[in-house]
């Protein structure tokens, strides 16, 4: 059969798939839209394939929050390249799979990709991206957070968002509060909210090595436990959120800030999502 140009055109709204995969896509299914509109998703899912082994370390990091201020989502969709992260279409996709992923409360990677989207599922339209840009595109991290307050903050033009859970429902101040937070937490990565989260493993790992330079430094074996718990101390102070020094007034940690904010206020948990 004859394949006009309006027939194309029709197929490239409905897809975004290109003028000549559009045409290509109703050669081969002799007009079919339906049939077209699955030939152009079985290409998307090839060319997924032939790219599984790229690397997809660009895209863009959305953090949503629902209107009660009870429920966050951090949701990082990838490519392969900045011109396509940077793209606007690409920015808002990311936008609305964070969207489903709030307005249903889903919990899981393997359930966002699962669930409804655009006349598809979130993990058939993202196949469908794949087929009209020509990259490697997946959700590739997913986080969640639940609680009485919960804050969202996007840095860097997309390329990373941090949530965090305060103790309290959300008011003007505590919601500055948990912004300045989050900013900390995007600058300062810290490995964990206090010393009690990080794992022996770590901690251990921590005073391995400063045990190893005091010996290489000629320390006496006596102190080489007290050297090796300082460090761990000093690892502790800089690298877990409430003890790290406040970014915005050194002359308080973490958590003294927040309770300048409100003596009863608390962090109770925090997610950060970064393009890697």
């Amino acid at each position: 059969m004859s394949i006009t140009a309006a027939d194309v055109n029709k197929l490239r709204q409905q897809t975004g798939a290109g003028l000549m995969d559009c045409k290509k896509a109703l050669v081969e299914t002799n007009g079919d839209f339906e049939a077209a509109i699955d030939y152009l998703r079985k290409k998307g899912a090839k060319i997924a394939a032939n790219r599984a082994e790229r690397e997809a370390n660009e895209g863009a990091v959305v953090a949503l929050t629902n209107e009660e201020g009870t429920f966050g989502v951090a949701v990082n969709l990838c490519s392969e390249t900045d011109f396509v992260a940077k793209n606007e279409d690409f920015i808002n996709t990311a936008k609305a799979i964070a969207q489903v992923a709030l307005d249903s409360k889903i919990t899981s990677l393997e359930a966002l990709l699962a669930a409804p989207f655009q006349g598809a599922t979130v993990g058939e339209r993202v196949t469908d991206m794949i087929a009209k840009i020509g990259e490697k595109i997946e959700v590739k991290k997913f986080e969640v957070v639940p609680g009485a307050g919960v804050v969202a903050y996007i840095h860097m033009g997309y390329r990373m968002g941090v949530l965090v859970e305060l103790n309290k429902s959300l008011n003007e101040a505590n919601i500055i509060a948990g912004k300045d937070v989050a900013m900390q937490i995007a600058a300062m990565n810290p490995i964990a909210l206090d010393g009690s989260s990080v794992s022996d493993e770590v901690k251990d790992r921590e005073r391995a090595i400063a045990k190893e330079k005091a010996i290489a430094a000629g320390k006496p074996e006596a102190i080489l436990d007290k050297i090796a718990d300082g460090a761990v101390l000093a690892m502790l102070k800089e690298s877990t959120l409430l003890s790290q020094a406040f970014v915005k007034d050194s002359s308080k940690n973490v958590d003294q800030y927040i309770k300048s904010v409100d003596k009863d206020l608390a962090i109770h948990s925090f997610k950060r999502v970064a393009l890697s």
